[in-house]
């Protein structure tokens, strides 16, 4: 289990655009928690124009606690989102986040999580877990932390061992570039691709064949943003059929093409 969080901006369109804005940090749970919970991620503002910033979301769960302009500070549940988020911040304003293992969730919520995808809920009673007490967003990082342990600690995650083959599986997909095929992760595992299909429904909210895609078109969102780049030799690392694929589906999700999204950036990638 790590001891630092992820150092990495996978999923973040212009990450150094987001740095020179906003003040973003992640901190890690308390170790009772960190099975299921990937990191707490915390930004602060104070912008004297609005500030636009779009992410290609991890297949993973967030309960988000957000207050902005003065305004009472209101908290979220957010499923799995499958297109691109984006979000405008304006004025000043801080957000305390929960990213949740992908699978991790299960336990808390004690639903299937794939009601929760593409839907974004009030973290009320009726949602079917505690409100909480008191404001996240107020303090040091410290104190917002805190908070956060105390808050999913209340919530009483119940023993789920197919969570945990969930998180364990999700995470050999993102880590392991060798994964391409439903198939192959369910050969290596000796079970079924409609096993995997069932248990990645109910636990991490998408299909497996979604989350293998993504984490592979978050690699080549990285790799377009690192220099020049031979497209079609990353389209068949990636597992993608070619090139033209490749650039489709980045094209579809990010809303540019893998060189112009390149030449955003500065970088002199060519597709």
């Amino acid at each position: 289990m790590r001891h630092e969080p992820r150092g990495d901006s996978r999923g973040i369109l212009d990450p150094g655009r987001l740095l020179r804005q906003v003040r973003f940090r992640r901190r890690l749970p308390d170790p009772a928690l960190r099975p299921w919970v990937e990191h707490y991620w915390l930004i602060d503002w104070d912008l004297t124009e609005p500030f636009d910033q779009r992410i290609v979301p991890h297949p993973s769960v967030n309960v988000v606690f957000q207050a902005q302009d003065g305004a009472a500070e209101h908290g979220l549940v957010a499923g799995v989102d499958t297109g691109l988020f984006a979000v405008t911040l304006h004025g000043a304003g801080r957000v305390t986040g929960v990213q949740f293992r992908p699978g991790g969730f299960r336990p808390f919520w004690r639903r299937p999580v794939a009601e929760l995808t593409g839907r974004r809920i009030p973290l009320v009673a009726d949602v079917g877990l505690p409100a909480g007490g008191g404001p996240i967003c107020p303090g040091a990082d410290d104190e917002r932390c805190r908070r956060l342990d105390a808050l999913l600690s209340g919530w009483g995650p119940a023993p789920d061992p197919a969570a945990a083959e969930a998180v364990a599986l999700v995470e050999e997909i993102r880590v392991d570039r060798s994964v391409l095929r439903v198939a192959d992760l369910a050969g290596r595992h000796g079970v079924s691709t409609r096993r995997l299909q069932r248990l990645f429904l109910d636990h991490v909210g998408v299909g497996p064949k979604w989350v293998i895609r993504r984490y592979r078109l978050q690699e080549a969102i990285e790799q377009a943003a690192a220099g020049p780049l031979d497209w079609s030799r990353v389209a068949a690392d990636l597992g993608y059929a070619d090139q033209a694929h490749l650039v489709r589906e980045f094209t579809a999700v990010t809303g540019v093409p893998p060189a112009a999204y390149a030449r955003s950036l500065g970088a002199a990638g060519g597709a």
